[in-house]
């Protein structure tokens, strides 16, 4: 029995600046999708700014990692926690701009190769920030600038922006049983 045959090879176009990547959808699994990236990018030499919006005060992995790695990545988690059991909407969308303005703060440092902006998906769909500053933002980034934006429900227009989307699909998820989150796992 002969090898199945493969196609020929095709002809690759390069791409000469920095993509926008997406990961949304309802399962999990977003974030620790950006967070390979980010950990691919650095094990290039890429320099990588982390901004989670929605994240609070627990202490996760990726933060303890990027003590590690000072020289290639900062994280900031900017946000009060689990927003959609918010008491103050008004202090979230403060904390959503702050943590915006510090993003464009580090990026003028001309510094980085590859930001992610943890749960911008679900800040934008929340109506906390308006998408049309980000659209601007991603029209106007540095080109060699990599973004990834993660997080549930990312408005129609940031995919259409994009140059990769993918949505996480939830099947199955031990929460669903009543299992608490791991550390090293979920955080």
């Amino acid at each position: 029995m002969e090898p199945p045959q493969m196609p020929p090879p095709r002809a690759m176009k390069s791409l000469d600046r920095g993509l926008i990547i997406v990961h949304t959808g309802e399962g999990k699994g977003k974030t620790t999708a950006a967070l390979g990236l980010a950990v691919r990018a650095m094990g290039q030499g890429l320099r990588v700014l982390i901004i989670q919006f929605i994240k609070g005060a627990w202490k996760t992995g990726e933060q303890e990692l990027a003590k590690r790695y000072a020289d290639l990545c900062e994280i900031y988690a900017v946000g009060e926690g689990f927003t959609w059991d918010t008491k103050n909407p008004e202090q979230d969308k403060q904390k959503v701009r702050e943590g915006w303005e510090l993003a464009m703060e580090r990026l003028r440092t001309g510094r980085f190769d590859l930001l992610i902006l943890d749960e911008m998906n679900c800040v934008l769909s929340y109506g906390y920030f308006p998408v049309e500053e980000v659209l601007r933002f991603l029209k106007e980034k540095p080109p060699a600038l990599h973004v990834v934006l993660t997080g549930r429900g990312a408005p129609p227009e940031i995919v259409a922006a994009a140059d990769l989307v993918t949505e996480m699909l939830a099947i199955k998820h031990p929460y669903e049983q009543g299992y608490k989150a791991r550390r090293g796992i979920e955080f």
